[in-house]
């Protein structure tokens, strides 16, 4: 956008808060914005120019700017995110779930329910536990449910007709409601409520229920129904021990942002903490994509966690305390957190802890960031993208050269042409790429003459 149009623009911009859009020629959004004062933050770009490659790109690119105005800062925060995630503009730090981890559906609607694998929460009357990370997780978890409370685990049709139980009730994993004198409605309700004790992590509350039903088996002398309750009960604690180390009554109701941010891109987690256990870990990724032609350097840690903010909370209830690795501008810690309380219907608190557990959750949590970070961006990838920046400075070429094919031609005095071709894509040499040529039109050859026989040089002799 030419400079003298900008200034133009932001002459007649409201002094009021609200969203500011920047498009290209053909109408496509390449930045959304939110600000306080509109004129004022549309402003500061000028004064910017000429700091940042991307911010550089974004204004040759843009060719006409929009504004919405609101009521309020919150009232664009939240409109920001909309035209983010409806729009997904160019320039803006797009961050995505990395991994669709899998739940545990508790089919609560059916007569007789299930455990079951699901990939997503649905909207309906089942009872769902998760994610479970790793995916593994899940199936374990599934199985004890099976081995600990006898659900079942077969798709047939429950009617309490059935002569005789299958295999899984006699290797002790269901208790056989399709068997009435085995196992009624009401006893299996009752293994169906120890399913959702256990899945929502309520095991205090499950083991004393385990134990008084154990005592009482033992009372009626049914030994061997206290002895599969007394194993469930210390596979039970076993678990509650392994996930004390990361419980404390102290942290209660938060979540922590843990970011790792690098040439390659950037990985933030997310450690949700119920009741002051971890019960939730959350990846989102971005990663650094090219501008103009040119990888652009490192973002910025705090955009990156301010993106991750907002994205993350657009369709989900914050509690009452969000812990962040970076601290934001007095403005921008109270907008964001008007529009959380305002979500939530209570307050919201955004703190940077310097000290104590709650400093070691999010070190936990910027910890497991890099680890993700590590294990998805191979390190190499940056400094390869800098060489390949340099040669597309050499070279005069107007973008990267993400790939690069160089090729070999042996001939034998013009027959017998091979060719030899590699491969080297975003500065890796790509093996599987490599092809050979057989040359088999002999027009295609180059014949090259023998050379005449050279007269000596006199002075040489």
């Amino acid at each position: 956008m030419p400079i003298q149009d900008l200034k133009a623009q932001i002459a007649r911009l409201p002094e009021q808060p609200g969203v500011y859009l920047y498009l290209n020629g053909v109408g496509e959004t390449l930045y959304v914005g939110k600000a306080k004062v509109l004129r004022d933050r549309v402003r500061s770009y000028l004064g910017a120019r000429g700091m940042s490659p991307r911010l550089d790109a974004l204004l040759n690119e843009a060719q006409r700017l929009e504004v919405i105005v609101t009521d309020s800062v919150v009232e664009a925060l939240a409109l920001e995110n909309h035209l983010i995630k409806q729009r997904r503009p160019k320039y803006n730090i797009l961050l995505r779930d990395d991994k669709n981890y899998p739940y545990l559906q508790v089919t609560i609607g059916e007569a007789f329910p299930r455990v079951l694998v699901a990939r997503r929460v649905e909207k309906d009357e089942h009872f769902y536990a998760g994610p479970f990370l790793p995916a593994s997780l899940a199936r374990k978890t599934m199985s004890l449910t099976h081995k600990l409370f006898g659900m079942r685990s077969c798709s047939e049709a429950i009617t309490g007709g059935r002569g005789r139980p299958c295999l899984e009730y006699d290797i002790k994993r269901c208790v056989a409601p399709c068997v009435r004198e085995l196992c009624s409605a009401d006893a299996y309700r009752v293994s169906v409520t120890h399913t959702r004790l256990f899945l929502e992590g309520r095991n205090d509350e499950l083991v004393v229920t385990l134990k008084e039903r154990m005592a009482q088996a033992a009372v009626e002398e049914h030994f061997e129904r206290a002895a599969q309750l007394r194993d469930a009960i210390r596979t039970i604690e076993t678990l509650k021990t392994r996930q004390q180390k990361m419980a404390t009554a102290e942290l209660g109701d938060r979540d922590a942002f843990g970011v790792k941010v690098g040439p390659a891109g950037a990985v933030v987690q997310i450690f949700q903490v119920r009741g002051g256990r971890v019960v939730e870990r959350l990846e989102l990724v971005t990663e650094n994509a090219e501008v103009g032609g040119k990888l652009q350097p490192t973002l910025d840690e705090g955009d990156v966690v301010q993106a991750a903010l907002q994205q993350f909370y657009a369709d989900r209830v914050a509690p009452p305390e969000v812990h962040l690795p970076v601290a934001f501008s007095d403005a921008d810690t109270e907008m964001i957190e008007s529009w959380l309380s305002g979500t939530a219907a209570r307050r919201v608190r955004i703190c940077v802890p310097r000290r104590g557990e709650k400093r070691g959750l999010l070190d936990l949590a910027a910890r497991n960031a890099a680890v993700a970070y590590q294990s998805r961006f191979n390190e190499n990838v940056a400094s390869n993208y800098d060489a390949l920046e340099t040669l597309r400075s050499v070279l005069g070429l107007p973008s990267l050269p993400r790939r690069i094919e160089c090729f070999d031609i042996s001939t034998i005095q013009g027959s017998e042409t091979v060719a030899s071709m590699v491969v080297c894509e975003d500065g890796r040499m790509k093996r599987s790429e490599y092809r050979k040529f057989r040359i088999r039109d002999p027009g295609s050859g180059v014949r090259t003459p023998d050379p005449a026989p050279r007269t000596p040089d006199p002075a040489s002799l």
